[in-house]
Formats: structure tokens, sequence, C-alpha cells
């Protein structure tokens, strides 16, 4: 039932505040138990309409052995590393030779673009990244 005022307002003089027996207002039992109390049976309603993604799973969980963390660099640092340090890497044949796993990464991915022809070497390149590199002129050795 809908009313514009709240009832405790009306009845505030009234022992009981319109609840009959002054016992039927006590507790949580008025309201069908606290918090979830009856999420999955008298409160159905509720749950479904207010948050239908409170029960169950979703996705897709990978299990943990299979999921790989390489240590990865782009081509893009790759190239920054190289201007900021020439020095500090061995030239071959007019290519630079970078040892990607010197610096602590195991993949390289293709995001970036190379200024020069570079000989990169790590454990493991992308599609991308080997395609860029050899665009360049330079090479993708992996170990």
């Amino acid at each position: 039932m809908i009313r514009k005022r709240r009832k405790i307002r009306k009845l505030r003089g009234s022992r009981t505040c319109g609840y009959g027996s002054h016992k039927k207002h006590r507790g949580a039992g008025n309201r069908g138990g606290r918090g979830m109390a009856g999420g999955h049976k008298h409160k159905w309603i509720h749950v479904v309409k207010y948050m239908p993604d409170h029960f169950g799973k979703y996705g897709f969980t990978r299990h943990p052995s299979l999921v790989k963390n390489l240590k990865t660099i782009n081509l893009g640092e790759i190239d920054e590393l190289v201007h900021k340090n020439r020095d500090k890497f061995k030239v071959e044949d007019g290519k630079v030779v970078v040892d990607v796993t010197e610096l602590n990464y195991e993949k390289v991915l293709g995001r970036g673009k190379i200024s020069c022809p570079m000989i990169i070497k790590a454990l493991e390149f992308s599609e991308k990244a080997k395609e860029k590199i050899e665009a360049a002129g330079g090479e993708a050795i992996e170990l």
C-alpha cells in the first residue's frame, strides 16, 4: 500500500503504531531476516530485479599453469633506448645489436617504429615485431 506520509508520523501517540500487538514490529523477522537472508527464497524477486549479477559465476578463468607471464618490451621503447645510450650497444655490419634478455625482458612486441636497422635477440617475438624489424633492414634472432 502506498502512503503519502510515513506511518510512524501519523500514529506517534499510539503504543503499537498500527502494527497490532507491540510484539509484531520487533526484531528482524518483520523484514524477512537481516541483510541478504532469503535471497534464494522469499526475497528472490528483489534479487532478480535489482541485483541480477549477485549470484552465479561469469567468464572463464585460465588455469595458472597455462598463463605465460613474459616480461615484454615494445619496438618503440627499444628504439628510444638505443638512441639515448648509443655507446652502450655493439654495432655489427652497420646494425645495432640489442640483446633484450640482458635488459630483463623476454618478448618483443610490435608497437612503435624502428628508425635504424637492428639485430634484436629475445626469447620470443610477435609477428608484427618480426615484420617491422625485417622491414627496417634488421634481424630478429630467437634465443
